[in-house]
């Protein structure tokens, strides 16, 4: 993806959160670019400062990615189940940091431990439970791929520790092209 599309991308997730958060329906997404319009799952992660204030996303490309970042920031900034009581409110919107993870499709993999520390993101499921860590998480943690899949399954799919490890449990990679900016640097 080009700088231009990225700054349309971001700037698409802006206008949906500030339109989220000001109680009013985000713009309709008008995208003449064709590789915005291509089906592509993402995640759309808010921040303040350090702090995660959101982070929702989806796999499977439903729709064309610059319409999946509007959704997701929507999501975000809205409906993160763990931010319920403490959700986004207008005065912190220029101190958030939006960014956005463009996926590649998952592919299952029989080996976890070929994962690639910082390039490759995780999804791990038992067919009932599940949990997801982006690919910059390992880069922001400094974990082992070990501890990356550990903590996966422990803190996020409700598996114990070496889940992974499991018959009966599958892992997914995946890839991301991730950036981001802060409010104040995203055009409208």
């Amino acid at each position: 993806m080009n700088e231009i599309q990225k700054k349309k991308l971001l700037g698409i997730a802006k206008q949906a959160v500030a339109a989220v958060v000001a109680g009013t329906a985000p713009p309709v997404v008008v995208c003449d670019d064709p590789a915005l319009n291509e089906p592509r799952g993402c995640f759309v992660t808010l921040k303040n400062g350090d702090a995660l204030r959101g982070c929702i996303g989806q796999f499977e490309a439903e729709k064309p990615l610059c319409r999946m970042v509007a959704q997701m920031a929507v999501s975000s900034a809205q409906h993160d189940p763990r931010f319920a009581h403490d959700r986004i409110g207008p005065d912190e919107l220029p101190a958030l940091h939006i960014e956005i993870s463009a996926l590649t499709p998952m592919q299952k993999t029989d080996d976890p431990m070929s994962l690639r520390l910082g390039v490759d993101g995780i999804y791990i499921t038992d067919g009932r439970q599940s949990g997801c860590f982006l690919p910059q998480v390992a880069a922001e943690t400094g974990w082992s791929k070990e501890e990356f899949l550990g903590y996966c399954c422990a803190h996020k799919a409700g598996l114990p520790w070496d889940g992974w490890k499991r018959k009966d449990v599958q892992t997914y990679l995946f890839s991301a092209e991730v950036f981001g900016a802060d409010w104040n640097e995203i055009e409208d």
